[in-house]
This record gives structure tokens, sequence and C-alpha cells, in this order.
């Protein structure tokens, strides 16, 4: 139901009554909507344990294809629920839900340089803040292909795994061996 309204036009009373179940047992597990909201976010963005997913093997084209199906397989999953946590159309501007979502881009990021045979890389800042940025882009793709169908799934796949396997092949090495640029002070205009 949350992915089918806004957080603000779905009850607790709609929620029992779709699941099958008295409004006190939705209370007594969860506690209220917005715990319950809370544990659907959990659940859309948390990833199956390291141990639960085969790390492809092959060419990086290879593996790139095969870590994008996996994404997109996710995504259909869940469709338009998973599109409306990640995008945060859910409560707005939620620390908690903020919280859940950037402790899972962080895992995520890692979990995808490890997938990608660069778990070597899973400390280093850039290329976790690259691997952030392709999460961007699975988001809004997502969004496109899921809820406004402006893409379609191969379309998706293609455009997916092309900047992934850029990323691999070609940013994520330029980035690490180029010296980081000092950043400007707050007070230089």
């Amino acid at each position: 139901m949350f992915g089918e309204r806004p957080y603000a036009a779905v009850s607790t009373a709609e929620l029992a009554q779709r699941a099958g179940v008295a409004r006190g047992l939705i209370n007594h597990y969860f506690g209220n909507k917005r715990d319950l909201y809370l544990a659907v976010v959990r659940r859309m963005v948390t990833l199956p344990r390291q141990d639960k997913v085969s790390i492809p093997e092959g060419t990086p084209g290879e593996r790139v294809d095969s870590i994008v199906g996996w994404l997109l397989d996710t995504i259909a999953e869940h469709g338009t629920t998973w599109v409306k946590v990640t995008s945060h159309e859910g409560v707005g501007d939620d620390p908690e839900v903020q919280q859940i979502l950037d402790q899972a881009d962080d895992a995520a990021a890692e979990r995808m340089l490890v997938m990608i045979g660069r778990a070597d890389l899973a400390d280093s800042a850039p290329s976790r803040a690259l691997v952030l940025a392709y999460a961007g882009l699975v988001k809004v793709a997502g969004r496109e292909w899921i809820m406004r169908a402006t893409l379609t799934r191969a379309q998706v796949h293609r455009l997916l795994a092309d900047t992934l396997l850029t990323m691999i092949t070609v940013t994520i090495p330029s980035v690490l061996i180029t010296e980081p640029e000092p950043t400007a002070d707050a007070g230089e205009g």
C-alpha cells in the first residue's frame, strides 16, 4: 500500500484489513504506522547477506551484465514500493528514514565493489563515492522504468551496464591515479 499511495494516505486500519489481521496485531508487532513504514523501508533497501549472493565470474562485461540483471530483478520484485522508498516519496524528510537509506547505500556501495571484483577498494572514499553516484543513476533509471514507463527494462539494463562497465574499466582507475584537488575554503569567493 505504501507503494500505491503516499504515506499519509495509508491508514493502519487499511493496512490491517489488506493483511487480513486485526489492527492490534500491527500495533503489537510494529508499534504504529510509522514504525511499520520504517520496517518496510529497511526491507526494501536491505541487500541479501553476502553469503547469499554469488559473485559473478567471467569477463568484466559478463560480470556487469550479471550484476545489473540482479539489480533489475530486485527492483522488479518490489516495484513501485522500491521506487517510492528509495526516492524519499514516503514520509518526506524524516531523519530515521534518511539514516536507513544512508546505511543501505553504504552497504550497497561496498557490496558493489566486491561484486565487480574490487573488494580492495571498499575502504577507498573516492571509489565508494563513485559507486554511490552510480546508485543514484540506478534509482532514477528504476523510477523511469517502473513508474513512468519511459524506459524499458532492456533499455535500463543497457544504460546501467554500460555505465558500470565504464566505471570499472575507466573511471575508477582514473580517479585512483589522479591527485586529489585542493578544496576551496568556504570564505573564498
